[in-house]
């Protein structure tokens, strides 16, 4: 197994190399869609990363120097309805505005192993935005005309403290009155359940059977099931008595593909929506790039999604493949399972696994940390399932030593970004502040940690450019090796 390392130096080469892969084959030719891998029985919320919308200037002190940065609260618009409001909780990593962002539990985040991450839930429930009465909050802090932009910057600066053991402090006095009251009173509390979970997400069976079950988890009273285009004649989704259903509720919330006798070799997908309030401290992770790790902090009632698969035949072998991220063994936990009469043998990464008629089994796939990853795993009848994805389970580390204050944000906090926006670096840095040693001038868009300096990121580009091509290349002559 790959062993994941703290993020130095080495992070900062494997995210050139990433970058400029990227950047290669955006100019060569467009790539094919990736899987919607949060979407695959983890479920839940997706959201697209906005601007800094509520902050104020925090300072930081590394390595014996102080910078200021902007910190505070992101606004991301949920993909299928509502909006919702984020902290960060990986400082030195850059934000990357118009990423697509996905629901996550702890396990699969860098707070995976954080002894404190309670103690951050407990600040997000006692602090701004949850708490809007600023004067009675400013009361148990001491602090006295506590604005929302001053008291966002005092929480996440107070979240910093316990995601990143970052020394970082509001610049307004008031507001680190607030941070401090928020460090010494946090207690640990229970990681919150996600919005929305489909238990196992892939199910298979022969024609004539009951496929499943699958149980839905949400926070929702009811979640609507449908399914997805394509399906063959007379496949439906039903319940333990086999009753054709729509939506199911808390109190029943198992569900099957019901597919009739003598139907053909085939498969058919299922999709369930709810209509829910995401739970407060809910994690978000990018799902294509390495972008800054957020927390939720503020939200609305949001319409979240997840789906789940199956696949029938008469004979031979019958699989289906779960996927899950397990960032405490490093890699990608893979549940293969076949229903058939015959073995499945297939291939992940250069290892060959048999499964067993009717067995089932797991393994961890090893990820290197911030490696995007994509498998396609495939078996009889057409079966195929792509999973990627990138493994983000660390906090990063700082890099060289600044040499100056970071540049504040010319992006007005009361105005939303643009949708043609997306893609862009949060200029500086989104939520804390730049990696240590990219604070070259600039500061297009508002800071959360990690770097993003335009000037710095235009020049790197190029060169990635021709980096990507050669790693290309390279590639290309050592295709016979199966990279």
């Amino acid at each position: 197994m790959i062993s994941v390392r703290r993020r130095g130096v080495a992070r900062l080469a494997a995210a050139a190399m990433v970058s400029g892969l990227v950047a290669a084959s955006a100019i060569a030719v467009a790539g094919p869609a990736m899987a919607d891998q949060g979407n695959q029985g983890i479920g839940g919320a997706t959201a697209t990363l906005g601007d800094l919308k509520v902050f104020d200037k925090v300072v930081v002190k590394t390595d014996g120097h102080e910078r200021q940065v902007s910190a505070g609260l992101f606004e991301m618009d949920v993909k299928s309805g509502g909006s919702i409001q984020t902290y960060c909780i990986d400082f030195h990593t850059s934000a990357i505005q118009g990423q697509e962002y996905d629901e996550v539990g702890w396990d699969q985040s860098s707070l995976h192993n954080n002894a404190d991450a309670g103690k951050i839930r407990w600040i997000l429930q006692h602090s701004y935005p949850q708490v809007n009465d600023l004067g009675e909050l400013g009361r148990k802090a001491g602090a006295t005309g506590l604005t929302p932009k001053t008291a966002a910057a005092a929480t996440q600066a107070a979240i910093w403290h316990f995601s990143d053991k970052v020394d970082a402090m509001p610049k307004n006095g008031e507001a680190a009155k607030l941070t401090e009251y928020l460090e010494k009173n946090a207690t640990n509390l229970a990681e919150p359940k996600a919005s929305l979970s489909l238990s196992p997400s892939s199910v298979a069976g022969k024609a004539g059977e009951r496929l499943g079950p699958i149980t839905v988890d949400t926070s929702a009273d009811t979640a609507a099931v449908s399914l997805a285009p394509g399906a063959p004649a007379g496949v439906q989704i039903v319940d333990a008595d086999g009753k054709a259903i729509t939506a199911v509720s808390k109190g029943e919330n198992k569900i099957y593909f019901g597919v009739p006798a003598g139907t053909a070799d085939g498969s058919a997908e299922l999709n369930v929506q709810a209509n829910t309030v995401v739970p407060i401290g809910r994690a978000f992770v990018a799902k294509k790039v390495k972008s800054q790790t957020l927390i939720l902090a503020g939200t609305s009632t949001s319409t979240v999604t997840a789906k789940a698969s199956a696949t029938w035949a008469k004979q031979g072998a019958l699989p289906s493949v779960t996927a899950m991220k397990n960032c405490a063994k490093g890699g990608v936990d893979i549940t293969a399972g076949n229903e058939g009469d015959e073995d499945w043998t297939f291939e992940v990464k250069g290892e060959t696994h048999t499964i067993a008629a009717g067995k089932t089994e797991t393994f961890t796939v090893p990820v290197a940390e911030d490696e995007a990853y994509k498998f396609t795993i495939t078996g009889p009848n057409g079966f195929e399932k792509v999973i990627e994805g990138v493994l983000d389970c660390q906090t990063a580390t700082p890099g060289p030593t600044p040499s100056e204050t970071t540049p504040a944000p010319s992006t007005s906090p009361s105005t939303s970004p643009s949708p043609s926006a997306g893609g862009s670096t949060t200029g500086g840095d989104t939520t804390g502040g730049n990696t240590p040693g990219t604070n070259t001038g600039g500061g297009d868009l508002a800071e959360t940690g990690g770097s993003s300096a335009t000037p710095m990121i235009a020049g790197v580009a190029v060169a990635l450019v021709v980096v990507g091509g050669g790693a290309i290349f390279f590639l290309r002559k050592k295709k016979a090796a199966g990279q």
